[in-house]
C-alpha cells in the first residue's frame, strides 16, 4: 500500500510559480513511476507529467512541456511540480499518483492515488 499527499496548491497570478509537493508512505517508493494528473471543473482528469521511478525518465503533457518541471527525491519519498509561468488554464485540481511499472500517461493505470491540491490561476 501507497498512501500519497499533496500539498502545496492555492492562488496566484497569472505567470507566477508554484511548487506541488506529494510526499509517499511506505518502504517501496522508488520503484513506483509517478505522475501528476489535473482536473478542471466539467472536465475529464488529464496527464501533466510523469517522472519514472529512479528519475531517469521525464514526459510533459504538450500544454505544459516548457513551464512545468517534474521531480523526485527517493530518500524523501517526495515528487514534486514545478509551475512555471502558470496560466489561467492551468486552474484545477491536481493529483499525484503511483504505479509500480510502467512509464505511462494513462491514468488508469495507476494504483493509488492522492486527494487532490487545488490551484488557482487568476487572470
Amino acid at each position: 500500500q501507497v498512501q500519497l499527499v499533496e500539498s502545496g496548491g492555492g492562488l496566484v497570478q497569472a505567470g507566477g510559480s508554484l511548487r506541488l509537493s506529494c510526499a509517499a508512505s511506505g518502504r517501496t517508493f522508488s520503484t513506483y513511476a509517478m505522475g501528476w494528473f489535473r482536473q478542471a471543473p466539467g472536465k475529464e482528469r488529464e496527464f501533466v507529467a510523469v517522472i519514472s521511478a529512479t528519475g531517469s525518465r521525464t514526459d510533459y503533457a504538450d500544454s505544459v512541456k516548457g513551464r512545468f518541471i517534474i521531480s523526485r527525491d527517493n530518500a524523501k519519498n517526495t515528487v514534486y511540480l514545478q509551475m512555471n509561468s502558470l496560466k489561467p488554464e492551468d486552474t484545477a485540481v491536481y493529483y499525484c499518483a503511483a504505479n509500480r511499472g510502467y512509464f505511462t500517461d494513462s491514468a488508469r493505470l495507476y494504483t493509488y492515488w492522492g486527494q487532490g491540491t487545488q490551484v488557482t490561476v487568476s487572470s
